[in-house]
């Protein structure tokens, strides 16, 4: 159970980026130590008992709870990045915004084949970035176990997405009509 403290210390930005949107800001969170601490080891929870070999932090929030979560877990941490972020070679896969398309490259030794991953972000929406850093995790052969955010927006579709794709998902707390 998920305490109200946690809860109330991701901060509500009402119209933004535009106007209708209630954008919900973690900076408040993991400014807390109580409420990342609290977090961070909730997030780990379903974990611990399972066999993880990679945390894959999606970039950029993700990177913040998938380095604690990684730690936490005991196991290193890969990067899903934007373009241009990465100075080996990598692979690519594209997702497409509101507004157009973007794109997540991780390097192509990130993960070792066959590899058990916990793919980790802050916030999932619709899931275009999940779903394409899931991608990623496949072409490079590994298997996800599942995928961790400290927030869902579940009427945007993208944890059903996820699970379509047989990702079993765990979030922290959801916030609904946003």
């Amino acid at each position: 159970m998920i305490s109200d403290y946690l809860k109330n210390s991701v901060t509500r930005v009402p119209d933004y980026p535009k106007a209708g949107i209630q954008f919900r800001d973690i900076t408040s969170l993991v400014a807390d130590g109580r409420a990342f601490a609290e977090a961070v080891t909730a997030l780990a929870e379903p974990y611990l008992s399972q066999a993880v070999d990679k945390v894959v932090g999606i970039e950029a929030r993700g990177f913040v709870f998938g380095a604690a979560l990684a730690r936490e877990l005991g196991v290193g941490l890969a990067l899903a990045r934007k373009p241009g972020k990465l100075p080996r070679a990598t692979c690519r896969e594209t997702y497409t915004l509101e507004y157009g398309e973007d794109a997540l490259h991780m390097h192509l030794d990130a993960l070792e084949p066959e590899s058990r991953v916990l793919l980790v972000d802050d916030l999932i929406a619709t899931g275009g970035t999940a779903l394409a850093a899931l991608r990623l995790v496949r072409q490079l052969g590994a298997s996800p176990i599942g995928a961790a955010f400290v927030i869902a927006l579940p009427e945007l579709g993208g944890l059903a997405a996820l699970q379509r794709q047989r990702v079993a998902t765990h979030h922290l707390m959801e916030f609904a009509g946003e």
